[in-house]
């Protein structure tokens, strides 16, 4: 490593350590301070349009496709996403590559400068997340993009990046989740997310319970912003395998024709409608459109690491980052076509997450589970998930990270089985560390 390089990346550490110290000022819903942020910052998030994306399940496999398609367009692009698996610097892309530590160091000191005037101005500190978004809209100001796509971070109406005035709003499939902060029904929570919805622009709607989809569709006519249903885009299975799956995609204006997904799970088809549709809608609103082999190759080459992940062939082991009883019956419903077997479950959650729903969701595929804890202030209680784990009727025990995966894929070798790790974005971040450092080693053949 060039001395530069090191130099910047141990200033980096030490801000990024004072930047999530914020954690500890909780999470505050509202847009007060990131406007006073981003004001603060020049106002970089009005230099270039954006898609905008909310959703329970699905968002951010959504903002990986869009992005990748607008990139091999020929766009300049840029795309934040949340939480980040290994490294604080994959939050923020700009052109398919996560912002290096020199590029992001500078910008960080920025932001907590501004962070400061605005603590005085208005007397509460910014918190982690409004500090990260304030640094991606100056990121790829910085970095000179041409369109962006933002991922949401927990609901929409008073989430840090509603500041947009987007080109396009995207809801992905809705679940009950965050009911403290978004409420206990499906129509509060689809309340919450459709309030990235701006008057006059329009929104895309994915597959969602009818409930949720009801009232996405009162709040777009309450604003007169057209709506654009992801059902009319057509996706069909042809043939999928390991390594991931072909189909086929038409609308009623174009057909592409087959694409080569790289990504697994039959959930990912309809976040393929989702995607397409609203490329062709930022396309409309662009005054372009784009060739039917731009939106394949941007397709054949998207890539979302922790969701439905392979890591080893051998035996088959994948980490995927559900954590709420709709994304568990999502991947339920992956498993059986990945790997026809036995499953072996490794999972840890955060404690405000519905641990029985979880566990019922996947206890049809599953045969053995261990719970482990994970690296995260808001780790739930092992006795806790244990205890939810074995009410949905599978054989479960505990332990730790590497113990458990030891043990689970001994298990699967012994018995033609596979191994799923999920349950948390942050549980999948540290399985893919791992990896990433030999100490789990994959065997992806």
């Amino acid at each position: 490593m060039k001395d530069e390089d090191a130099g910047a990346q141990s200033k980096l550490a030490a801000s990024l350590e004072r930047l999530f110290a914020r954690h500890t000022f909780g999470m505050k819903l509202g847009l007060e301070v990131e406007h006073a942020l981003l004001d603060e910052l020049g106002n970089p998030h009005k230099f270039y349009p954006c898609v905008h994306v909310a959703g329970s399940n699905g968002k951010g496999s959504v903002c990986a496709m869009v992005e990748s398609v607008l990139r091999a367009s020929g766009a300049n692009t840029a795309l934040y996403t949340s939480p980040h698996l290994v490294r604080f610097n994959e939050r923020f892309l700009v052109d398919g590559v996560e912002a290096g530590d020199g590029v992001l160091l500078p910008v960080v000191a920025e932001v907590e400068k501004a962070s400061g005037a605005v603590a005085a101005k208005l007397g509460r500190e910014p918190t982690f997340f409004e500090c990260a978004t304030a640094i991606a809209f100056e990121l790829f100001r910085r970095g000179g993009v041409q369109i962006a796509v933002m991922e949401t971070g927990m609901g929409g109406r008073l989430d840090a990046t509603n500041v947009l005035e987007p080109l396009v709003a995207v809801i992905t499939r809705i679940d009950i989740e965050h009911v403290q902060h978004l409420g206990g029904t499906l129509q509060k929570i689809a309340f919450e997310k459709g309030g990235i919805v701006k008057a006059g622009r329009p929104v895309v709607i994915g597959a969602m319970p009818d409930e949720a989809r009801a009232e996405i569709i009162r709040i777009a006519r309450g604003l007169r912003s057209p709506v654009v249903d992801a059902g009319e885009v057509t996706v069909t299975l042809k043939r999928r395998g390991i390594d991931g799956q072909v189909i086929t995609v038409s609308t009623p204006g174009t057909d592409y024709g087959t694409v080569r997904l790289p990504l697994l799970g039959p959930h990912q088809l309809e976040n393929v409608a989702t995607a397409v549709a609203a490329i062709e809608t930022a396309g409309a609103c662009l005054g372009r459109e784009f060739e039917a082999g731009e939106v394949k190759r941007g397709l054949e080459t998207v890539r979302w690491p922790g969701r439905c992940h392979v890591l080893a062939k051998d035996p088959v082991t994948l980490v995927d980052g559900a954590h709420n009883p709709g994304g568990a019956e999502v991947l339920a419903s992956a498993l059986p076509t990945i790997h026809k077997g036995p499953w072996g479950l490794v999972t840890g959650m955060c404690s405000d997450k519905d641990e029985l729903g979880f566990a019922k969701a996947l206890a049809s595929e599953v045969n053995r589970a261990w719970v482990v804890p994970i690296s995260n202030e808001r780790d739930m209680p092992r006795e806790r998930l244990l205890a939810a784990v074995r009410g949905a009727g599978v054989q479960a025990q505990e332990s730790e990270l590497r113990r458990a995966l030891a043990e689970a894929r001994a298990w699967a070798r012994s018995c033609g089985g596979a191994v799923c790790i999920a349950g948390s974005l942050f549980l999948a971040g540290e399985v893919l560390a791992l990896a990433e450092s030999g100490e789990f080693e994959p065997h992806v053949g």
